[in-house]
């Protein structure tokens, strides 16, 4: 437990400035109402920006143990695009007065027989609005820095390292070569000396009786 000490602190206290910093998101979202098109919007994105700051305060907290921060791919395709496409129609559905695309979502829905599950969904357009962001922040992801190995340079008096049969190989074809030659001329110097050998033997004269 020591060796987690500074890290569950670090997380601890991060975790509780972000709930304070969403709470004071969502106070300054009921302060904007819904009466129009554009305070409806204008409220949901403030409620979304606090649940992205509750998600990214969870990430910060890797940032303590030497991590970087990075998206993630596949979590954004298969988490955070449909969470989009859902919360945005519904809450494009349920929009007060005539505002971005909502008649053609609400024929739509209509069509499909999903309009009153929209209603009642809808009614909790708050929390889709705070989960939509708690996805887009759960999205990030913090990995191991990358590290390059540093290079290291040989010491002046040593040698580079070669392969076993780059250094053998060329030395036993020269000793091969060499002991040929002095293989054919020690047999070529004792030919020569048999000869001169030969010719040195004297003669014995025969008697004649």
């Amino acid at each position: 437990m020591r060796r987690y000490g500074v890290y569950d602190t670090a997380r601890g206290l991060t975790t509780v400035a972000a709930a304070g910093a969403a709470g004071v998101l969502l106070w300054v979202a009921t302060l904007v109402g819904q009466q129009t098109d554009g305070r409806f919007w204008a409220e949901m994105g403030i409620v979304a920006g606090a649940g992205l700051v509750m998600a990214v305060s969870q990430v910060i907290g890797g940032w303590t143990k030497g991590l970087r921060l990075r998206l993630s791919p596949g979590t954004f395709l298969l988490a955070f695009v449909p969470t989009l496409i859902v919360v945005g129609w519904i809450l494009m559905a349920s929009q007060p007065g005539h505002g971005w695309y909502e008649g053609t979502i609400v024929s739509w829905s209509t069509n499909v027989g999903l309009m009153g599950l929209i209603h009642d969904v809808a009614l909790w357009h708050g929390v889709l609005a705070f989960g939509f962001g708690l996805v887009l922040g759960l999205s990030l992801d913090t990995v191991p820095q990358l590290v390059q190995e540093p290079m290291t340079a040989p010491s002046p008096g040593k040698a580079p390292a070669m392969a076993p049969g780059a250094t053998t190989e060329p030395l036993t074809a020269e000793r091969r070569e060499v002991g040929t030659t002095w293989g054919r001329r020690g047999r070529t110097t004792g030919r020569g000396r048999r000869r001169e050998a030969d010719r040195a033997e004297p003669t014995t004269p025969t008697r004649m009786d």
